[in-house]
């Protein structure tokens, strides 16, 4: 690969690292700043839920760390264990963040649908999509199409990454209203709750920047190549 690329690519990771460490560190940090309501995760999520109208969705509690997820298919909120069974800001933050996607998704939100059709194409395509960057890149000069296919399917890929900044932001900027509007924190909790998706919503950007980035390089190998010919 060249130099060029190893450097963007050490670039992406060094920010995709700092962004992390960072969202760990506030989670953490949020995880320690208990509820003045007393509300677990769990509650939080069934109470926004309903404030919405929204009574077809189940809250459910799902293994792992940061696997909290909204599932449009089975319309289920699904929320890690400690997010699920915690009262603190941080665990307030993901609960109401992710029946913001619940929201959306009752509410017909575009961007969503939008993202949702695409799910299925990513899924599979992200399989074999770089075997066939790769081998487009090392048959650059007898057979230039397969790395122009490549490029085509890889930017479904900078596609979804761009669709899913406007669909999470939103999502937040809908559980911090509910929040605020119904005085479900105190301005302490609030805060958290704020600083606490704000980050988790720059893991999404730093994604999108690494996709735009890398399809831009694959654009200037088929552009080189093509030149040479």
């Amino acid at each position: 690969m060249g130099m060029s690329y190893m450097v963007l690519a050490g670039i992406i990771m060094l920010m995709s690292w700092l962004v992390s460490s960072r969202l760990k560190s506030k989670f953490e940090f949020y995880s320690k700043l208990q509820l003045q309501n007393g509300m677990s995760g769990k509650e939080i999520a069934e109470k926004m839920l309903a404030d919405n109208g929204i009574y077809d969705v189940k809250v459910i509690s799902v293994e792992g760390r940061l696997t909290d997820h909204y599932n449009p298919t089975d319309k289920t909120v699904n929320l890690s264990e400690a997010v699920y069974n915690e009262r603190n800001a941080a665990a307030a933050a993901v609960a109401a963040h992710e029946c913001g996607h619940a929201v959306q998704h009752a509410k017909s939100y575009s961007m969503l649908e939008l993202r949702s059709k695409l799910v299925p194409i990513v899924s599979v395509t992200s399989n074999f999509v770089q075997w066939i960057l790769l081998a487009g890149i090392i048959m650059i000069r007898t057979f230039p199409s397969l790395l122009l296919l490549g490029i085509v399917i890889f930017a479904l890929t900078t596609l979804f990454t761009l669709i899913t900044l406007p669909v999470e932001y939103d999502a937040s900027n809908r559980a911090l209203a509910w929040l605020k509007n119904k005085n479900m924190l105190n301005p302490a909790e609030y805060s958290g709750a704020e600083d606490s998706l704000k980050w988790a919503a720059r893991t999404y950007v730093v994604a999108a920047i690494g996709s735009i980035g890398t399809l831009l390089y694959y654009v200037s190998i088929y552009l080189g190549g093509r030149r040479n010919d």
